[in-house]
């Protein structure tokens, strides 16, 4: 029996026949990009995953194509008694806050929101600016040049949030570092568009950098697949992308995206606004086989020491989001 039930749709209206959908049990609707993007809806997918493997279980699922399938998924898999129904990513809030009031009795959770207030809904929300100035302390550390970088995705509050946390980061370890960060778009496209990726990061690179922190969903592949071709070092976002380059990705910054799908399908799914920090293990950064020789004992202590003031209280890292300003970093 396979662990998991795909829905099938187009890109104008979603391809449901009655009976389609797996009644009663978990869904889960990723964001454009699709379950495969190696990042933020990889993450969530692999959460799903775990939890089907573990339970025996089945979820159903289903990938978006356009903007206008949104509300369009949420309510029929309402109305087939799918509970709760999970979905990845902030675009989903205007949707979500449309569909959600007409089916009481349907628990949502929706990731990357910290703003939605309903009885039926759980949003979740992360400290980004937390680890993205851990690994901002590990690419000053690595960096040979004093010049890092940072390729967001679409440009919006969210993905300021990553690169000034680690501009901090950088300038933590190394005031007079300098980091040059661009974003790869305004529209939803930029979130898949690796080549832009790819000719964004020549650019850096031509300025100088020898790190590079991609936060741009599936187009960051194209930022760590030029970074390894042009002999520099890159840095994943949301799931552990070290292993896509061994050797050659410094780390991850990791937003277990996977853990609150887990949670969620595992019956974690009180309403009310969840914002997960380094504290509450939301967020923190990769270390694994491959990229262990690249991260020595010394910047390890370094992090471990951060991570530790950040969880106590001690060490409060600038939130873009609070006031759209950072002090280290101009966009």
């Amino acid at each position: 029996m396979s662990l998991m039930k795909t829905i099938l749709g187009t890109s104008t209206a979603l391809a449901l026949t009655a009976g389609a959908a797996m009644a009663d049990g978990p869904a889960i609707i990723y964001d454009l990009g699709g379950k495969f993007d190696k990042s933020f809806n990889e993450s969530a997918f692999n959460g799903a995953q775990r939890w089907a493997e573990e339970n025996g279980s089945e979820f159903a699922e289903f990938e978006i194509t356009a903007d206008a399938q949104r509300e369009q998924a949420i309510r029929r898999f309402a109305e087939d008694g799918n509970s709760p129904i999970v979905m990845a990513g902030f675009s989903w809030a205007t949707a979500l806050e449309t569909a959600a009031p007409d089916y009481p009795d349907t628990d949502f959770v929706v990731i990357d929101v910290s703003w939605i207030d309903l009885p039926n809904v759980r949003a979740v929300g992360f400290k980004e600016q937390e680890g993205s100035y851990l690994v901002g302390m590990l690419a000053a550390e690595a960096s040979e040049t004093g010049v890092v970088s940072f390729v967001g995705g679409m440009d919006i509050p969210l993905i300021r949030r990553f690169g000034c946390g680690y501009a901090q980061g950088v300038a933590a370890v190394n005031e007079d570092a300098t980091v040059i960060a661009n974003m790869t778009g305004t529209t939803p496209a930029a979130w898949n568009d690796p080549v832009k990726g790819s000719e964004l990061t020549l650019s850096q690179i031509s300025q100088g950098a020898d790190v590079v922190f991609a936060a741009a969903g599936g187009t960051g592949v194209g930022v760590l697949q030029t970074a390894s071709d042009e002999g520099i070092l890159s840095i994943g976002v949301d799931a552990n992308q070290n292993y896509l380059f061994p050797g050659e990705v410094l780390t991850s910054m990791l937003k277990r995206v996977d853990n609150v799908v887990y949670e969620s399908f595992s019956g974690t799914t009180d309403a009310g606004i969840v914002i997960l920090g380094v504290a509450e293990g939301g967020v923190g950064y990769a270390l694994d086989e491959f990229n262990a020789e690249l991260v020595t004992e010394d910047m390890q202590a370094t992090v471990e020491a951060a991570t530790a003031a950040m969880a106590s209280g001690e060490l409060v890292v600038h939130d873009y989001m609070s006031d759209e300003s950072c002090p280290v970093l101009e966009f």
